[in-house]
């Protein structure tokens, strides 16, 4: 595994770089969570922003982390190797203009039928609900042409990661954070002194994000080459590359997005505030998927397309073997500590203001459910894009419609008993059998993964992480009383419940001489030193 040694190093650079912004994202969508938190607790208006941003967004994942990023970087990536300067920025004119004519078609058509998208969404206690409906509909109108800019973002960043710029496009996505923050806020106030719904503001606010998020981005675009040329030309080779390859993948990436769609449905005949709760939940969950599945896919996924371009099957199983594995190790422990420190961690984050107690407690219980399938999520954003580099898409179709019909089969049977927690459940359930389905048929595809390397990563993961879920389980009934105390209380007796499970997980895979840790460690001693 010489190579998988090399794969490594750069995988774990790149990581590293893409994981501090993604990191900061992260960070900033959380304090935008709280923000709602604060100010609308979980309920009517949270409810009615939830399902009415959930309609674009859905459209955002396939586009944005989804089909047309890792299909556009898949060709971008044979264009920079092997055609010119021309061609190649020619493909990325053509493929923005396309992409901002279809889309436009494609919003104005969501803001005519937003009510009747809203309807195919909820029901139960939620369409009983006077003036719920109306509200959803009236933010799903102003917050539609979001996706317009999320997914012309996406095109840029494929463009920049392709040319090996990591850092500017993975911390894009906190200027989307802090221009919903600052901007929903203050359009939030506005409306409320003009009598207008004050969460119509932080509709606005998304708006306000979604254009800081492109345009973050345009000079360094600039930069590294491109000049905008207003081009469209449906026959170009290129952007039917782009096309087949992004038509089934909208279907097999989107099993996540598909299933939270059919869940919504579900969560909304629960107890009002449940659709909340699990958005809550679910935004918290974003920080380690964003982390160890996004930002590890993003480095990946240009260096095995150059090695599928190339032919060279060796090193591109070497790459995402080694990729895989760095996933776990980062995705299962962070999924025991999620399990042991749900409630602590909900309410330091989320107990304030018109957060009120029990929403902490079902807030919790949401996320112990998601955090089961963790490594399931980042693995399936690790696995999926390596069919879009070999140019083989049908699988991930086919993971997809494996992973709907058991996230409906498990929420239909569970609803009644679980309530709204089967969706979380559910929703586990269905990530692990996708990624367990595309794992096989790339093992076979490949003609065979060094299951060996995986196998023993692994178990060194989960010893490690045993030891450390004992270990932060000590620690929390030791700081029992903190960690029900005041606020900074909570927080100072959470931080050494953390750090302390950090240490113990650390040091135990340093000394079962972890090969991805030392990576990533080698790559934070370096920073340091330089």
């Amino acid at each position: 595994m010489k190579q998988a040694s090399a794969d490594t190093g750069k995988i774990a650079r790149s990581a590293g770089t893409v994981g501090f912004a993604v990191m900061c994202s992260r960070v900033l969508g959380l304090i935008r969570e709280q923000v709602f938190a604060f100010f609308f607790g979980a309920g009517y208006a949270y409810d009615s922003f939830v399902v009415a941003f959930r309609i674009p967004n859905l459209l955002r994942d396939l586009f944005g982390e989804g089909a047309l990023s890792a299909a556009f970087v898949a060709v971008f990536s044979d264009y920079n190797a092997t055609r010119d300067k021309e061609q190649t920025w020619r493909l990325a004119n053509n493929v923005l203009v396309f992409f901002a004519l279809f889309l436009s078609l494609l919003t104005l058509l969501g803001i005519y039928f937003s009510e009747e998208i809203v309807l195919l969404l909820v029901k139960g206690e939620f369409e009983q609900e006077p003036g719920k409906v109306a509200l959803t509909s009236l933010l799903t109108m102003i917050m539609f042409p979001f996706l317009i800019l999320i997914s012309l973002s996406a095109v840029v960043m494929g463009a920049l990661n392709s040319k090996g710029r990591f850092f500017v496009p993975a911390m894009a996505s906190s200027f989307f954070n802090l221009g919903s923050i600052i901007g929903g806020l203050g359009f939030a106030y506005l409306f409320h002194r003009m009598g207008q719904p004050a969460i119509a503001g932080m509709a606005v606010g998304t708006l306000i994000g979604g254009i800081l998020q492109l345009g973050c981005q345009l000079p360094l675009l600039h930069k590294v080459g491109f000049r905008f040329r207003p081009v469209l030309d449906l026959r170009d080779p290129g952007l039917h590359r782009v096309l087949m390859l992004m038509v089934p993948a909208v279907i097999g990436l989107s099993a996540t997005q598909l299933n939270i769609f059919v869940n919504t449905n579900f969560a909304s005949s629960c107890e009002q505030g449940s659709v909340s709760w699990l958005q809550y939940a679910f935004r918290l969950m974003q920080l380690p998927i964003g982390l160890f599945g996004v930002a590890l896919s993003m480095a990946s996924l240009p260096l095995i397309s150059r090695y599928a371009a190339r032919k060279e099957y060796a090193e591109l199983k070497e790459a995402f073997v080694s990729s895989l594995v760095m996933g776990f190790c980062l995705s299962i422990p962070a999924a025991c500590g999620l399990w042991i420190l749900a409630e602590p961690i909900v309410a330091v984050l989320f107990g304030h203001g018109s957060f009120g107690g029990t929403d902490v407690l079902r807030t919790a219980e949401a996320v112990r459910f998601y955090s089961l399938g963790l490594f399931a999520y980042a693995a399936v954003k690790i696995t999926a894009p390596v069919f879009y580099a070999l140019g083989d898409t049908k699988y991930p179709v086919f993971g997809s419609f494996i992973g709907v019909g058991v996230n409906l089969l498990l929420v239909v049977s569970l609803i009644d008993a679980l309530s709204y927690r089967a969706t979380a459940l559910s929703l586990s359930g269905a990530m692990a059998c996708n990624f367990l389905f595309l794992f096989v048929v790339l093992y076979r595809k490949l003609a065979g993964l060094s299951l060996a390397y995986v196998g023993k990563g692994l178990l060194k993961i989960l010893m490690a992480a045993g030891l450390m879920s004992l270990s932060v389980a000590g620690l929390a009934r030791l700081f029992e009383a903190g960690l029900n105390g005041a606020l900074l209380l909570q927080i100072g007796s959470l931080l050494l419940c953390i750090v302390g499970g950090m240490l113990v997980y650390g040091g135990l895979l340093y000394a079962l001489r972890m090969e991805e840790l030392e990576a990533l460690l080698g790559k934070v001693m370096a920073r340091v030193k330089g």
